[in-house]
């Protein structure tokens, strides 16, 4: 409710809770942006991966969806973060009174927010591990002096790396619903207009800073404003979305004609395409929804993939999508 009241408290007095740019001032970034939007509207889809070199947007662009969404910027797990941090412990300072008081780690702390890992190929698998079973399952187990204590937890996670200081194992690679290869933008028209958009946005944080008004600002956030209310809109109706059996099977084709390891790929697929079909209003997921999604839920479940960490998509691997959902 806090974060309902300081957005609309923003759009009123045209002041930002946060000086990050609004998100649908972003320019390009259209795969981040709907493996964002779709892990959000899914939460089951496991999180989503942003694979790139610094400098790319990819925590510009989780920030700014996280104060989109939820009014406030991301939980952020620090690398050297602890299993007692990361899912609670007790109170150092109470414990040196000899009293045990719990305290609720960053999984509870991000509950109903964004849980943001940067350079997530640098911290301890089992930290990953743990992080990613609570993403998929929406529950926090957590086992403290013989008793076992479960908790319901929901967050959008996105991690971020660096394919060039490591990879990631490939058991945890396939654990991120959703990935997005990264690059960053050549375009120099598209250059030109993130340029201009930041500079823009810098003079009218400025403005606002000597308390004058912004209708920059205004604008964006009344954007962004619809724009959430379109996803939350999406997320109710997520289940209300049929799959007709042509899709599931369609969705299996394609998890095995691009070798993916197990049966998540399968449901993953599915689950991106329903929340896509969510996000346009449609009653019924088609192959167009399947189509888009395709790249996201299988370029890290390749096994050449898995074994090199480098994330090529190519348009011979477009063609092999639309070949395999037109039962060619």
């Amino acid at each position: 409710m806090d974060s309902e009241r300081n957005a609309q408290t923003t759009l009123v007095t045209g002041k930002l809770a946060i000086p990050i740019l609004p998100y649908t001032l972003i320019v390009g970034q259209q795969q981040i942006k709907l493996a964002l939007e779709l892990a959000y509207i899914a939460p089951r889809i496991g999180g989503v991966l942003l694979s790139g070199q610094r400098g790319t947007g990819k925590s510009t662009a989780a920030r700014a969806f996280a104060q989109m969404m939820y009014g406030c910027l991301p939980v952020t797990l620090p690398i050297n973060a602890t299993e007692d941090r990361v899912v609670g412990g007790w109170q150092i300072d109470e414990l040196m009174k000899s009293k045990a008081v719990p305290q609720e780690g960053l999984l509870e702390q991000a509950n109903g927010r964004l849980l943001y890992i940067d350079e997530v190929n640098l911290l301890d698998d089992h930290i990953v591990n743990i992080i990613l079973d609570v993403t998929s399952t929406g529950v926090l187990v957590v086992q403290r002096e013989g008793q076992s204590n479960q908790k319901p937890v929901s967050f959008t996670l996105v991690g971020t790396m660096n394919p060039e200081e490591g990879g990631l194992r490939p058991q945890l690679l396939d654990r991120f619903g959703l990935m997005v290869s990264v690059t960053a933008e050549t375009n120099e028209a598209e250059r030109t207009m993130i340029l201009q958009t930041v500079l823009e946005f810098d003079e009218a944080v400025s403005r606002l800073k000597a308390d004058e008004p912004s209708a920059y600002i205004n604008e964006a956030l009344e954007k962004d404003s619809k724009c959430k209310t379109l996803l939350e809109k999406a997320q109710q109706n997520f289940y209300s979305v049929k799959v007709p059996a042509n899709i599931v099977r369609n969705c299996v084709g394609l998890a095995a004609g691009f070798h993916a390891e197990g049966n998540r790929g399968d449901y993953i697929i599915a689950l991106a395409a329903r929340a896509y079909a969510a996000l346009e209003g449609a009653e019924q997921v088609t192959n167009n929804h399947v189509a888009k999604v395709a790249r996201l839920a299988l370029q890290h479940r390749r096994p050449e993939v898995l074994h090199s960490n480098q994330m090529p998509w190519s348009k011979e691997d477009y063609k092999r999508v639309t070949e395999i959902l037109s039962g060619e």
